[in-house]
């Protein structure tokens, strides 16, 4: 009993981090100004990982070091440097809750990436069950005569590829001695990356006024910062294929924002689109898993890593 409680709170507060990435996009459309997606994330990273980090140092003297760069620089990229100008722009190009829809594709794609970096083949109910949750969402968030962008899908298609791979690394990579600091650290590493690159593609900062500020300071401290140090703990201790169909909450999420603060009208057909998705999210996060079968990450513990340095696993190329 005390094991299921332990897995049913883990799943809800990894549940918060994709509704609270569900907010995006009502702050990105109502608070921000359009045209500047490498701007945006920079500015979403940058803060975010400089509170961590120092969020980090008062309980370890942790840092990166050595080999534990790589696993660094590996995970903010997908998780944050590629994923969030991709997801931006996507926002900005397509109608209201399209870009979310493309977020429906996601656990097919980490299923993929765990077939090819583990050699494990996904299970008939789990690719089933990933085109279902994917059905659901596009009836959710797709509207009857919306103009679809096809750079705008690309962008979408793309942000996900990047964070689904995130989600198998983030699995495979050995776990952080300090959780806080070493999320801190990735959004930092993705932050030299992408403010580089802002001022290369779209020049010199824009001023702000007090919404672009409260909106860039909403979607960096508590939709990036506090829902990645949910996320990653979730995708450490959950199954591989677990995170996936909950992040879809974030799809869900937007589209009851749409309906509330933007006053969009809900369909029937989205309301069966709500019904399917949070269904294949409850079967698939809660359905009985095989004797003998462990929730926990097969590297390291945390109280190991205090004591130890493993260099992260290199990952099997795919033939």
């Amino acid at each position: 009993m005390p094991m299921k409680m332990n897995r049913v709170r883990t799943l809800l507060l990894t549940v918060v981090a994709p509704c609270l990435w569900g907010t995006t996009y009502v702050t990105v459309t109502e608070l921000l100004a359009g045209g500047r997606p490498m701007f945006v994330a920079a500015m979403r990273v940058l803060p975010a990982g400089v509170l961590l980090v120092a969020l980090g140092r008062l309980s370890s003297s942790w840092r990166p070091r050595g080999c534990e760069w790589r696993s660094i620089v590996v995970l903010g990229t997908c998780n944050f440097a590629l994923f969030f100008p991709l997801l931006v722009g996507a926002v900005y190009r397509l109608p209201g809750g399209v870009a979310a829809a493309a977020g429906g594709v996601q656990p097919l794609l980490v299923l993929w990436f765990t077939w090819l970096s583990a050699r494990r083949r996904p299970k008939a109910a789990e690719v089933v069950l990933g085109m279902v949750a994917a059905v659901g969402v596009g009836l959710v968030v797709v509207r009857p005569g919306a103009q679809l962008d096809p750079v705008g899908v690309g962008l979408a298609l793309l942000a996900n590829v990047s964070f689904a791979a995130g989600v198998v690394l983030t699995k495979r990579f050995p776990a952080p001695p300090n959780r806080v600091a070493a999320t801190g650290w990735q959004l930092l590493a993705a932050g030299a990356i992408l403010v580089p690159l802002a001022l290369l593609v779209e020049g010199a900062p824009p001023s702000l006024g007090p919404r672009s500020i409260i909106g860039l300071g909403y979607l960096s401290v508590i939709a990036t910062g506090a829902a990645f140090l949910l996320w990653f703990n979730g995708v450490r201790a959950l199954p591989a294929s677990v995170p996936p169909l909950l992040g879809l909450a974030s799809p869900i999420t937007g589209a009851v924002l749409g309906w509330l603060v933007l006053e969009q009208s809900l369909s029937p057909v989205q309301l069966l689109g709500f019904a399917v998705t949070i269904g294949a999210i409850a079967y698939g996060c809660l359905r009985p898993r095989p004797e003998g079968a462990t929730t926990a990450s097969p590297r390291r513990s945390d109280a190991d890593a205090d004591h130890r340095v493993v260099d992260p696993p290199v990952l099997r190329r795919a033939s």
